[in-house]
């Protein structure tokens, strides 16, 4: 049985920093590309962050670029977002994604909520 499981999330001010696990089991894992997603209240589903199978390339959505940080530990099956100087607009519900080939998966989706 495939699993995404996310944690980490939760209320921060401005300016402060969250990371977000996704902790997978049920497939391959290093074989996935692995993924950060967010999803804002009554808006779209966005691409924020990318990290290779290896780990060897990432590319990050032009709003958080120099902000966020993706990174993966294959031995333990999971995938980090460090997110750091936090703003409101960074506000949504954020989502794990794993991808291999024609095959993807979806964790349950985690909240973040910038505000004071």
């Amino acid at each position: 049985q495939v699993q995404l499981v996310e944690s980490g999330g939760g209320l921060v001010q401005p300016g402060g920093s969250l990371r977000l696990s996704c902790a997978a089991s049920g497939f391959r894992f290093s074989m996935y590309a692995m993924s950060w997603y967010r999803q804002p209240l009554g808006q779209g589903r966005e691409l924020v962050a990318v990290i290779s199978s290896t780990g060897g390339s990432t590319n990050y959505a032009d709003s958080v670029k120099g902000r966020f940080i993706i990174s993966r530990d294959n031995g333990k099956n999971t995938v980090y977002l460090q997110m750091n100087r936090l703003n409101p607009e960074d506000t949504a519900v954020y989502y794990c994604n794993a991808a291999w080939t024609t095959r993807y998966y979806w964790g349950q989706g985690i909240q973040v909520t910038v505000s004071s």
